[in-house]
């Protein structure tokens, strides 16, 4: 008896170690989807890194609360499957929020982000952030743009003076 009791101990554990190692985490409700479509939905997480996982409530509770996320146990209801990343913030987000606009079985519940309990709201807004290299990009083209009008109001100067000397 004692051997399970230390099986469920170690899954707690575990569930807990992701709860606090993982950038995002996402707690999804996946009841009315078809294997097919939870198969779909994994092969896209698992693409973009995104670890995703059905444990037990009454285990992952428990991990919540032993990692400090007691907020979370209040989506801990009816069946749920948990959406880890540990590489990219957005991308569980992201890719759970499009799923559940084609698909809406699939309802997302509350979430992770940086260590801080995160609502639905939260969850949605995330997943409208562009990806990180979109971000990156952005912030190239706004440090880009002062260097660049310096380079045309140069050469603008360089033709004004070119065609008065011919």
């Amino acid at each position: 008896m004692s051997s399970v009791i230390e099986q469920k101990k170690q899954i707690v554990e575990e569930i807990a170690d992701k709860l606090k190692s993982s950038l995002s985490t996402v707690v999804v409700d996946y009841r009315g989807l078809t294997v097919a479509e939870v198969t779909e939905l994994r092969k896209q997480l698992r693409e973009a890194g995104v670890e995703f996982k059905v444990y037990k409530n009454s285990m992952t509770r428990r991990a919540a609360e032993a990692a400090e996320l007691s907020g979370l146990n209040e989506a801990l209801t009816g069946p749920n499957a948990i959406a880890f990343s540990t590489e990219d913030v957005v991308a569980p987000a992201k890719i759970l929020n499009d799923f559940a606009k084609k698909h809406e079985a699939l309802e997302i519940k509350a979430g992770v982000i940086e260590g801080n309990v995160a609502s639905v709201e939260d969850i949605k807004a995330l997943a409208e952030l562009p990806s990180r290299e979109g971000l990156l990009s952005m912030l190239l083209s706004v440090l880009q743009a002062p260097i660049r009008n310096l380079a045309l109001a140069a050469k603008a100067v360089a033709d004004q003076k070119e065609e008065q000397g011919a």
